[in-house]
């Protein structure tokens, strides 16, 4: 069953004293990017909460974010009293103005607030690992979501080549009649003497270069295939991507080969539906 990389996943968390926000979104890529935003506080984690999302997520451009918010009596941020001070003589020395109204430019400063960077306990972490799982698990179900809908897409487009892949199949004899037909007439339209052994030899020899019997085989067994690969137990965008374009190029030849505009206008029709898969299959995991 395949996923889609297009997916979106939050969990909340309410301490205490502060309230721990998990979100997820993923976009397609064609290896895994993580970018991660969380206070500097929690980045001695990053790393290890970077690898449980990459065991999970596998490939994707991923947006991480580890957001805190206070909702206690707890302070993330004091005055730097001495540093504000110093702000205050420096700005009254070269403008007027009343202290409060230094002391709001002073607090915009550098350094003006210093913030006490504390250590994530043992239990915090373990709700952050929670909640990362059940935000990680949300994601997952969208995925698979996307993943189904992406499927029906696919399995209609591929039967859609198939049903015009049978159409060239009967077809065929009648341009290898046409192209046979077209030849003699050329022939004729010479009005010069031939050897009628040698000429059907010729024939013969010019009719094998048009023949798609190979190809027909091919594609039908390419489709059959995509739909096995799509059906299996993991998702394998980049497999499904290989087939495509093995897909295509027995369709090239195909549309190559056919020298006869009935067949060629069913090839124009089988490479937009597989234009169309291409497109789509960028999503896939």
């Amino acid at each position: 069953m395949i996923q889609s990389m297009t997916g979106f996943g939050k969990h909340v968390v309410q301490l205490p004293s502060k309230k721990i926000t998990i979100e997820l979104k993923s976009l397609n890529s064609k290896n895994l990017d993580i970018n991660a935003r969380m206070p500097s506080a929690y980045r001695e984690k990053e790393l290890q909460l970077r690898n449980t999302i990459a065991n999970s997520l596998v490939r994707g451009k991923v947006d991480f974010g580890l957001y805190v918010e206070i909702t206690g009596d707890e302070a993330s941020s004091v005055v730097n009293e001495g540093v504000v001070k110093q702000y205050i003589k420096q700005l009254r020395s070269i403008a007027d103005g009343d202290d409060v109204k230094l002391m709001e430019m002073a607090l915009r400063l550098p350094d003006a607030l210093k913030t006490d960077r504390e250590d994530i306990d043992d239990s915090e972490y373990k709700i952050i690992q929670d909640a990362l799982k059940k935000a990680l698990e949300e994601i997952i179900s969208f995925r698979s979501k996307e993943g189904i809908v992406l499927e029906k897409d696919f399995a209609e487009r591929i039967s859609s080549i198939k049903n015009l892949l049978n159409a060239v199949v009967k077809m065929d004899p009648d341009r290898l009649a046409t192209i046979r037909e077209r030849l003699e007439k050329a022939v004729a339209d010479l009005k010069t003497e031939v050897d009628a052994n040698r000429f059907e030899q010729e024939l013969i020899y010019y009719l094998e270069k048009y023949d798609i019997t190979e190809e027909k085989v091919r594609l039908g067994n390419h489709l059959d295939y995509f739909i096995e690969t799509m059906k299996s137990a993991d998702s394998n965008g980049k497999k499904l991507g290989f087939i495509s374009q093995e897909i295509g190029r027995e369709i090239n030849t195909i549309g190559s080969k056919a020298n006869y505009a009935p067949m060629q206008q069913l090839v124009v029709q089988m490479k937009d539906e597989l234009e169309k898969i291409k497109e789509q299959m960028l999503n896939v995991l």
